[in-house]
């Protein structure tokens, strides 16, 4: 059996993807927890944000990593985070902030199937 994802992209946010990594070359995501920019999937080069102790990766989309902190991943655990695409202004230090387009989490709660089948989030530390 195939292990579940904690994280996937619809097809917006995988073609977004492939165009800012024609732009800016290889990419990472961390979702933000709040404060300037709300709860946002905020897109950087890779490398320019730099990832923490209390970060976890919860998988890839379009072959980035996708982090969070592991605090805010304590509350959404039990959910699948869906990167979508919408229109309007990104995160002002995300790099979809130019597009007119901006990534947008959604989520669901997992099944009990895809609970089984997940692989643990891997620790930054």
């Amino acid at each position: 059996m195939q292990a579940a994802t904690r994280v996937e992209a619809t097809p917006a946010a995988l073609e977004l993807i492939a165009r800012l990594r024609a732009k800016h070359g290889p990419l990472m995501f961390h979702q933000s927890g709040g404060c300037c920019d709300g709860s946002s999937p905020m897109c950087y080069p890779l490398g320019d944000f730099i990832v923490g102790n209390s970060d976890v990766k919860l998988g890839e989309i379009g072959n980035a990593p996708f982090y969070m902190s592991e605090s805010q991943f304590e509350y959404s655990k039990h959910t699948k985070l869906i990167i979508d695409v919408v229109p309007g202004r990104g995160g002002m230090f995300s790099l979809d902030n130019a597009e007119e387009v901006r990534f947008l989490t959604r989520s669901r709660v997992l099944t009990d199937e895809e609970v089984a089948l997940l692989t643990p989030v891997e620790s930054v530390s």
